[in-house]
C-alpha cells in the first residue's frame, strides 16, 4: 500500500455494500400496511452505495475536507468490486486501505427506509468477520492525527474473548500518540454479539479510547440489556457518567431525532487526547450538554449517525469549541437526511457552517429532559 497521501483522519472497521430500494411512491406511514406476507410492494430502482462505518463516517470527512484514509476488508467477489468502485469514485487513493480477501464475500445490506419512518435492514457480514488488529499496520498511521473504527458488534473477530482484538488494536494505536475513537452498532439481540458480556468489553477497550459515541439504544442494550427506557437527562449523564468510569474520555451519546448529548471528564482525564486534542482541554473539560436537531423535511436516515459523527470529528479536528463542535455534528447530521442516502445530502464545510449561523431552527422538543 501506498501511504504518501498525507491525511489528518484513520476510518477502520466495518464497510458493506448498501442495496436501497427506492421508496419515496409510498405515502409517509403506510409501508407496514403495505408489507404484508404475499403482497407485492411496487418500489422504484434501486441503489448500490458504499455503507458501514468505513463508508459513510470516512467519505463524510473527506466530503467536508479532512484527508481521510479507510481501512477495511471486503471480499473478492463481484459485491467487492462494485464496493470499491463506488468508493474510487470518491477518490481512487481512498480505495489503497481496502483489502481484497480471496474466498470471502463481501458484506452488504438490504436497506428498508420508506418515507416518515425509520430504516430497517437484511444484513451479511461477510469479511467483516475476518477483520483483525493486525490489518492496521504502522504505515497506516502514518501522518494521521484521529483513529476512528466502528461497529465491532458486526466483526465477530474483534469482539470474541471479551474484545481482545479490539482492546489490542486501540491499544497500540493510542500507543501511536494518535487520538482515537470507537463507534458501535445496535447487536442483534438473539445473535452471538446479542449475547456478549458487553460491560466486560468496554471494560476491556474504554482506557483506550478517547471518544465513544454509540446511540443511546445500543448504549442501554449492552449496558442494562434493556430493549426499552425512558430518555431522561438523569439517564443521560448516569450511562455517561458509568462510561466514562470505565476510562472513555468524551462520550458523545446520538439521540436519533433528540439530537446529541456529550460528557466529558475532568481536565486530568483530558491530559492524553492525542494529536487531535483540543487547545483549549480546559474549555472542554467537565462539559455536558444537549443540543437538539436542525429542522429538515427528512427524506431518509441511511447512515444518519455515522455522518453526524463525522460532523464531531471534522469541528475536533479544526478546533472548535465542544458547544460549536455539537452543532456542526448535527449540522451535517441535519443535511445528511435530507436525501435518500447517506452521502447526497452532504455540503461542503464552509456551507454547512453557514447554514448554521444563518439562524437555522431546531426541531421542536417532544419530551422534557427533566432529571
Amino acid at each position: 500500500m501506498t501511504t504518501n497521501t498525507k491525511v489528518d483522519a484513520i476510518v477502520a472497521g466495518h464497510i458493506c455494500l448498501d442495496i436501497l430500494p427506492d421508496l419515496t411512491a409510498i405515502a409517509p406511514g403506510q409501508f407496514e400496511h403495505l408489507f404484508q406476507p404475499g403482497r407485492l410492494v411496487q418500489a422504484g430502482p434501486a441503489g448500490l452505495t458504499p455503507g458501514g462505518v468505513v463508508s459513510n463516517t470516512g467519505l463524510a470527512l473527506n466530503r467536508l475536507g479532512i484527508q481521510t484514509r479507510l481501512i477495511a476488508r471486503t471480499g473478492d467477489d463481484p459485491f467487492g468490486r462494485v464496493l470499491r468502485g463506488a468508493i474510487a469514485a470518491h477518490g481512487v487513493e481512498l480505495t489503497q486501505g481496502i483489502a481484497s480477501t480471496p474466498g470471502s464475500s463481501t458484506s452488504y445490506s438490504i436497506v428498508i427506509s420508506p418515507p416518515g419512518s425509520d430504516r430497517r435492514f437484511l444484513h451479511h457480514p461477510g469479511a467483516n468477520d475476518e477483520f483483525c488488529a493486525q490489518d492496521v499496520r504502522a504505515e497506516h498511521l502514518q501522518g494521521a492525527r484521529l483513529f476512528h473504527f466502528g461497529y465491532p458488534p458486526l466483526m465477530a473477530n474483534m469482539i470474541f474473548q471479551e474484545g481482545g482484538e479490539l482492546a489490542e488494536l486501540f491499544q497500540w494505536v493510542k500507543s501511536q500518540g494518535l487520538t482515537t475513537s470507537l463507534d458501535m452498532a445496535y447487536p442483534d439481540p438473539g445473535s452471538p454479539a446479542g449475547r456478549m458480556d458487553w460491560p466486560g468489553i468496554l471494560r476491556n477497550v474504554l482506557p483506550s479510547v478517547d471518544l465513544f459515541v454509540p446511540s443511546l439504544d445500543e448504549i442501554t442494550f449492552m449496558l442494562r440489556g434493556v430493549t426499552e427506557y425512558r430518555i431522561s437527562a438523569s439517564l443521560l449523564n448516569e450511562i455517561s457518567a458509568e462510561l466514562l468510569s470505565m476510562g472513555a474520555k468524551m462520550v458523545l451519546l446520538k439521540l436519533g431525532n433528540h439530537g446529541l448529548y456529550l460528557h466529558t471528564s475532568e481536565l486530568a482525564g483530558l491530559g492524553h487526547l492525542g494529536l487531535a486534542a483540543p487547545q483549549d482541554l480546559a474549555a472542554w473539560a467537565d462539559f455536558e450538554a444537549r443540543l437538539p436537531c436542525f429542522q429538515v423535511e427528512t427524506v431518509g436516515t441511511t447512515g444518519a449517525g455515522d455522518v453526524t459523527v463525522a460532523g464531531f470529528l471534522a469541528a475536533l479536528l479544526r478546533g472548535l469549541p465542544a458547544e460549536d463542535a455539537l452543532k456542526a455534528a448535527l449540522a451535517v447530521g441535519a443535511c445528511c437526511v435530507e436525501a435518500v442516502d447517506a452521502l447526497s445530502g452532504l455540503r461542503s464545510w464552509e456551507e454547512t457552517l453557514q447554514r448554521v449561523h444563518s439562524g437555522w431552527p431546531t426541531r421542536p422538543e417532544t419530551i422534557q429532559f427533566q432529571k
